[in-house]
């Protein structure tokens, strides 16, 4: 793909974005992962760098967004050039995961080895990680489905035993 570049900026200079998207809130750490991967291969592919990338965590939304009340926000900052933003909103328009987007330009003309870039690969995997909404921990739930995760790795449903607990949980027996 050929690099757009627009005939107003400096030479040798690229253009500071800073990317806000919201996943759905029942996307996991792999759902989060693989966007991060796919916005890093847009911005590296056309000659970008990224200066900062940060997980906000699971928040709630001020409003319902594609019958979503909640969503997990992440944050990116970088520079690229004028037609970068356009194949990053592209890409994430076709996730099913994200559910809304928003860029900002917040300079023009940086040069790119004037700014330090904050981001590792350790940084890439602590954004994939969303801790737990205020929800999820008052009411206990984080918790809860941190022990169905670990109990559907030991063993497998069994049916006779599940109906046997509920007959005996009829009957009043223990």
């Amino acid at each position: 793909m050929a690099q757009q570049t627009s005939m107003r900026d400096e030479p040798g200079t690229k253009r500071e974005y800073e990317t806000i998207f919201i996943l759905r809130p029942d996307v996991n750490q792999d759902g989060i992962g693989s966007v991060n991967t796919k916005v890093r291969t847009v911005i590296e592919s056309m000659g970008g760098k990224v200066l900062k990338l940060d997980n906000w965590g699971k928040r709630k939304l001020a409003y319902e967004i594609k019958k979503q009340l909640k969503g997990i926000y992440l944050y990116w900052q970088y520079l690229g050039s004028s037609g970068m933003v356009e194949e990053i909103e592209r890409n994430l328009r076709m996730l099913e995961s994200v559910i809304r987007y928003y860029t900002v330009k917040v300079d023009e003309d940086v040069v790119a080895d004037a700014r330090p870039s904050a981001v590792d690969e350790d940084t890439y995997v602590k954004a994939a990680t969303t801790i737990p909404d205020e929800e999820e921990l008052a009411t206990g739930a984080a918790v809860a489905s941190r022990f169905r995760e670990e109990d559907d790795d030991d063993d497998e449903f069994d049916p006779e035993l599940e109906e046997a607990a509920l007959t005996r949980g009829e009957k009043g027996e223990e």
